[in-house]
């Protein structure tokens, strides 16, 4: 990973807010294996910092949050203990005590959604979109837990729009659907939004968010655990022809052609 992969920032809103930045404009701020190494990391700490009471996500560039996973690393490791090791990054970042919120200006698919459907809150640009369009991209398919906590977060319908249609989600559709605490026109507004509320939160009560928080974390997991056998399931999926094209067709930057 490059050392500029994974901006934080801590003070710049306040002493008590540490910022992350995805800052792959380039790649649209796709996650490589060393950025979720560091992530989990980070997540590690934090945990530990009570100093740090809000954690805020964003990518750079203003074209994209994050627009998922760099497919050339599922390459070089088996695809399902790749996806088992992510998963826990991404439950580093669910179970830790401070506030999370995902500040969101630009795409948001593939791993930067399920990133973003870990946080606590999300707040989002007008132009920025939601979706995970893999049945048209990939071929390959999601961890229970990863799509139960899309399915919480922007809820049934939504969830199956995305996933088995392929469609985008525009920021009012998951506003309206309570998937966003607030929407903004453009990047100043949403710097604005986003420092107001973690004003907020920094001067609220660590007990009431602490508990709130477990509570809802433990009610999460009882109805978000995955499915037996899943995970012969997915190996199915990853070791599968359509995966194997579809990543042979990103690489190529030509439309996959899935034999069904």
């Amino acid at each position: 990973m490059s050392a500029d992969d994974l901006l934080i920032e801590r003070d710049r809103l306040g002493p008590a807010v540490l910022e992350v930045t995805f800052n792959r404009p380039e790649r649209r701020n796709a996650f490589t294996k060393q950025m979720y190494a560091g992530l989990r990391e980070l997540w590690e700490r934090t945990a530990e910092d009570r100093s740090i009471r809000v954690v805020v996500l964003r990518g750079a560039g203003g074209k994209a949050f994050a627009a998922g996973n760099e497919i050339s690393d599922f390459l070089e490791a088996d695809a399902v203990d790749y996806e088992n090791w992510i998963r826990e990054m991404f439950d580093r970042l669910w179970t830790l005590p401070q506030v999370t919120v995902a500040a969101i200006d630009g795409v948001c698919v593939g791993g930067g959604l399920a990133v973003a459907t870990h946080c606590d809150l999300r707040v989002a640009t007008e132009p920025s979109r939601f979706g995970y369009p893999i049945a048209r991209t990939l071929g390959n398919a999601l961890s229970g837990t990863v799509l139960y906590r899309c399915q919480a977060i922007f809820g049934e319908s939504l969830t199956r729009e995305m996933l088995l249609a392929s469609r985008l989600v525009a920021a009012d559709r998951a506003y309206a659907v309570g998937a966003l605490a607030a929407v903004v026109p453009d990047a100043a507004a949403l710097d604005a939004e986003i420092a107001d509320l973690a004003a907020g939160i920094a001067q609220a009560s660590r007990v009431t968010i602490e508990t709130t928080k477990h509570q809802l974390l433990s009610r999460a997991r009882a109805a978000e655990a995955s499915i037996a056998g899943e995970e012969d399931l997915l190996r199915e999926v990853y070791a599968g022809p359509d995966f194997s094209e579809g990543v042979r067709a990103f690489l190529a930057k030509e439309r996959p052609a899935f034999g069904g």
